[in-house]
């Protein structure tokens, strides 16, 4: 009886932190790129769109969509859709890992960089890194969609990874001079949000949530690393011909 209650009492406060969490990504990813994305006729900023970033904003847009639908199916006990759209969602995912590895080559070739952002050949290493470390994390997800605690947390650690961008786009001062690392520290706030919530519920921090916090922390840290790297930037000056 006592496990019965402690599964309902889980599965109660789960219906509330991931939508929560779905919900506060995507207030992130408008507020980064309200300017140049959502509210661009509004600001004006550059860059000009081209088609590429044209139809990655839109399926980015609906990998946000798509995950604040699941965690609230998820939350209403709708597995029937949420198991329908979950396959719809696995092929945003494949679409994003193409489109975000050409995007991060389009703006290596352009030169283009966020504010506070080192050199393109450096900063490459920070897209192409979120591409490499999204392929365990959907592997993962993938691998346990049949074990509910372990697959919302990887799909919703999935998406912090990518909030890099996002976050370092964010209108702030503190932001804008402290650049990658703190855009970093900013968008691993949702690993800790996890971490603490597992604790909170639990009495220990989810496997699912140690795994997938380190892969992403992992990546940021090979990203700096990589990317300063002579033989790194060789390789993204090659490149960008």
């Amino acid at each position: 009886m006592t496990t019965i209650a402690g599964n309902v009492r889980a599965r109660r406060s789960d219906s509330v932190f991931f939508p929560t969490m779905a919900l506060a990504m995507a207030l992130t990813v408008f507020a980064g790129f309200a300017r140049s994305w959502f509210l661009k006729p509004v600001f004006h900023a550059p860059p000009e769109l081209n088609a590429l970033m044209v139809v990655h904003g839109v399926v980015f847009t609906a990998w946000i969509a798509i995950l604040m639908a699941q965690t609230s199916f998820v939350a209403g006990n709708w597995r029937d859709l949420h198991m329908k759209l979950g396959v719809i969602g696995f092929v945003v995912a494949g679409t994003m890992l193409v489109l975000g590895t050409l995007l991060a080559v389009d703006a290596l070739k352009r030169g283009f960089t966020p504010v506070g952002a080192p050199p393109p050949p450096v900063f490459f290493a920070i897209p192409i890194g979120d591409m490499v470390a999204f392929i365990p994390m959907l592997a993962l997800g993938w691998r346990n969609r049949r074990r509910p605690d372990y697959h919302k947390r990887y799909m919703i650690l999935a998406t912090a990874l990518l909030l890099d961008a996002a976050v370092a786009r964010i209108p702030l001062g503190f932001i804008e001079s402290g650049g990658i690392v703190v855009a970093f520290v900013l968008a691993d706030a949702f690993i800790l949000l996890t971490a603490l919530y597992d604790v909170a519920t639990q009495r220990r921090v989810h496997p699912a949530t140690l795994m997938g916090g380190a892969i992403i922390i992992a990546s940021q840290v090979l990203r700096l690393l990589i990317g300063g790297t002579a033989a790194w930037q060789h390789f993204a000056m090659w490149l960008a011909g």
